[in-house]
């Protein structure tokens, strides 16, 4: 299944995907959860969905719906930093035995179809190419052999990056939380379509030109590896979102480097999920 988050008449909804029509949960569902955050806590609902994808008329056209950031109201937002070999190396940096994390704020999302918005204080707004992984079941030190049962599904997400912002001191954390940088979307596809531990290719295009290409199997820490090494430090609940890491090709490394501008347009595609495609705005 897909499911989405979307703005309609003024209201915040959630739905899943019949085709290009979209199944409005929140009308469908007896004792509808507020959001899909709430859906995905709630197993007996997802059972719900099934049962009346087949029977339901679709109530709006995807085209007619404002997509919002596939969970708008995440718990957390965890980022893997340097996971993948080559961007490890793009970087001068060294591989670390344990994942480098930092965090997102909800704020700094904006959905597929929005702009991506390049701050007045910067020029050098860079493009991230990753898999987010959505946490379904709830759990605390989750070990890695359990992880793939606590995850709801994924998306694709850009993890949008101020660079100089972040290079202002060792925490990375303001170079990544500049508002509406982030893109999330265009929606969840739930587990069971992707089977655990199968390969995902990833594609970053910046208007059409392929800039980042890479297999999950290059990643340096695998995603139960994240989930395990996350729920260490915390309980993961429903909703909550892990971004899995960047392969190397990101415009800072380029020569001359490469940053987005006004008017460029960028595509993140998994071939399991489909493309998250944003443009870009001067804020």
């Amino acid at each position: 299944m897909k499911f989405v988050s979307y703005e309609i008449n003024g209201a915040n909804s959630y739905g899943v995907l019949v085709g290009q029509d979209v199944v409005d949960l929140r009308r469908a569902l007896t004792d509808a959860p507020d959001d899909l955050k709430g859906l995905l806590g709630r197993p007996d609902a997802i059972a719900a969905v099934g049962a009346i994808m087949g029977a339901q008329t679709p109530h709006y056209s995807l085209d007619a719906l404002t997509l919002l950031p596939v969970i708008p109201n995440p718990g957390k937002i965890w980022c893997c930093g340097l996971n993948y070999g080559g961007h490890v190396r793009e970087t001068g940096r060294t591989v670390s035995e344990k994942p480098t994390f930092f965090l997102r704020v909800a704020d700094s999302q904006v959905a597929h179809g929005q702009a991506i918005m390049r701050p007045r204080e910067s020029d050098r707004l860079d493009f991230e190419g990753e898999i987010a992984v959505v946490i379904g079941k709830p759990g605390r030190r989750i070990s890695q052999e359990a992880a793939w049962n606590h995850i709801a599904g994924y998306a694709c997400y850009n993890d949008g990056s101020v660079r100089d912002w972040q290079k202002h001191g060792a925490q990375w954390d303001p170079g990544k939380n500049f508002w509406r940088t982030g893109g999330f979307g265009p929606w969840l596809v739930s587990a069971d379509e992707i089977t655990a531990g199968q390969v995902m290719t990833l594609t970053t295009r910046l208007n059409g030109q392929v800039m980042q290409h890479a297999t999950t199997e290059q990643m340096l820490h695998s995603i139960p590896a994240q989930i395990a090494y996350l729920s260490t430090i915390a309980p993961l609940n429903p909703g909550d979102v892990i971004v899995t890491g960047t392969p190397e090709g990101v415009g800072a490394a380029r020569q001359p480097p490469v940053w987005m501008k006004a008017g460029d347009v960028v595509e993140v595609e998994i071939d399991r999920i489909g493309i998250l495609r944003n443009t870009i705005a001067d804020d």
